[in-house]
């Protein structure tokens, strides 16, 4: 169930695995000028809990173009891999309401078993070593959640019944859990972010309910994919935006959303463009799909 909150505040949560893409500024603008139209606070999280695909000089880079964009956080910029000790004291205390279990299974073992973990640890009460992973008992009976722009969405029962992972056994901490975290510290209260995120939505909303906290509101976004099923990403090596183009991209950015083409090629400038968009922005305005066709 959605709670609301007293204050709107969104968030932009980069990985600095390299260079924002237009995928990614498209997120990052649709999540600021939302939170702008909505008079709220605009926040910036770095998600570097995985160190293995942080990129040097990456972060720097990143802030330097939503800067650059326009795009500045309300609030003092959150970096992951400086909350470890509050990561871990969350771990700790879900392991004393004994909501979480220790599981020392493989990927291969787990894979031969079936397509979702199993819960086959759940009953073996093994004593947490700093080798094995940690999971969550999921006891939700939810199997679909209301996405504010996409509508109902229904998701495999075994996929958000799993017993998902808090803490891997390399010792990282896992996605689901550190971005609950952060969003209940932050008071995140919409999270708008990409489609490709969809169904990762019911077990952080799992999550958010057994920290008794209220539950953000959720809105997906189309990704923007070179090809049907190919995404814009990091990972496919898609192209850097160009800090010498900032109002183009802009009004590439904005087109893609679902704004009126003429009315932005009206703007000579990227301030005023960014405080029109978010003075008559709605996400009515985009198409109701989960990823939109764009020319490489």
């Amino acid at each position: 169930m959605t709670v609301v909150h007293a204050k709107y505040r969104g968030r932009f949560a980069p990985s600095p695995s390299g260079p924002l893409h237009f995928g990614s500024l498209v997120c990052a603008v649709a999540s600021f000028v939302d939170a702008k139209a909505n008079l709220g606070d605009w926040l910036i999280r770095i998600e570097d809990i995985d160190s293995v695909r942080t990129v040097a000089g990456s972060q720097d880079r990143i802030l330097e173009t939503l800067a650059l964009h326009g795009m500045q956080s309300d609030a003092p910029i959150l970096i992951q891999s400086q909350r470890l000790d509050l990561y871990r004291d969350r771990c700790e205390t879900l392991m004393q309401r004994n909501k979480i279990y220790a599981c020392d299974c493989t990927r291969k073992q787990i894979k031969r078993r079936g397509e979702h973990y199993d819960s086959y640890c759940r009953q073996r009460n093994l004593v947490p070593t700093p080798n094995h992973a940690l999971r969550i008992i999921n006891q939700s009976l939810q199997t679909e959640f209301v996405d504010l722009h996409l509508g109902n969405i229904a998701t495999p029962q075994k996929m958000c019944r799993e017993d998902f992972v808090l803490r891997r056994r390399d010792g990282f901490y896992a996605y689901n859990f550190v971005v609950v975290v952060d969003d209940i510290e932050q008071g995140i209260s919409r999270i708008v972010r990409g489609a490709d995120l969809l169904e990762t939505t019911l077990l952080q909303q799992y999550l958010f309910s057994v920290f008794a906290a209220p539950v953000p509101e959720f809105c997906h976004i189309p990704v923007a994919a070179s090809k049907p099923g190919f995404k814009l990403s990091k990972q496919n090596h898609a192209t850097a935006i160009n800090n010498k183009t900032v109002l183009e991209n802009l009004k590439n950015v904005l087109i893609f959303l679902g704004f009126d083409k003429t009315n932005v090629m009206d703007f000579a400038s990227s301030q005023p463009l960014l405080q029109w968009a978010a003075s008559c922005w709605s996400l009515n305005l985009m198409p109701k799909q989960t990823e939109v066709l764009i020319s490489s």
